[in-house]
């Protein structure tokens, strides 16, 4: 079982990548392989041209083709997700999500910014086959804090919906995991039907 990030902020500081480092450190708890990617692990000529050829970007498509689930981080702007989040959505393959199940997380300066979620990233996902999408969650600027090292930190609601978030996932994986093979018929090949 394995889980693949996406960082849509370059700011290992950012609000967004709080609330991403905190479900992967649930997850890690969990025994749950976590893979973080963010434009910052591609050549930028290679991200920005969606250049599939680049042995970076075919190794990011070999690690997503073997998730399990993806979680997505992006702070809003302008009404919808970052630039740094649509470059890594380029250079996802068709369909490329439809084996797995997608959680979303956004941060923004004001509730008015939750509906990017379902407006704006909601369809996105959908058009790259992620069929099963959980709740998104969204934070504000109330609903994180700072620890005394100055980094952001998501207050007690956002913990807790998080929280319930990863058990999700986590179950979800688990009954892939104990999901049997599907059964298939084998093909009969006769000299009588080859005529």
């Amino acid at each position: 079982m394995n889980v693949v990030t996406l960082a849509g902020s370059t700011n290992i500081e950012s609000r967004s990548t709080a609330l991403l480092a905190f479900m992967e450190s649930q997850l890690h708890r969990r025994g749950i392989e976590i893979r973080r990617f963010s434009p910052d692990n591609f050549p930028l000529q290679a991200l920005v041209n969606a250049d599939y050829g680049h042995p970076t970007i075919q190794a990011f498509q070999t690690t997503l083709a073997r998730a399990n689930a993806v979680i997505v981080a992006t702070p809003v702007y302008q009404a919808s997700f970052s630039g740094a989040l649509k470059l890594l959505l380029d250079i996802i393959p068709q369909r490329g999500l439809e084996h797995c199940t997608v959680q979303t997380l956004a941060t923004g300066g004001g509730d008015q910014h939750l509906l990017m979620l379902d407006y704006a990233l909601k369809p996105v996902l959908s058009a790259m086959g992620a069929t099963h999408q959980l709740p998104g969650i969204y934070a504000g600027p109330g609903h994180l804090g700072r620890c005394p090292s100055g980094h952001h930190v998501p207050g007690p609601d956002i913990r807790q919906r998080m929280t319930q978030a990863v058990e999700t996932i986590t179950h979800l994986l688990e009954a892939r995991r104990l999901e049997p093979l599907p059964h298939r018929e084998k093909q009969v090949f006769s000299l009588a039907q080859a005529g």
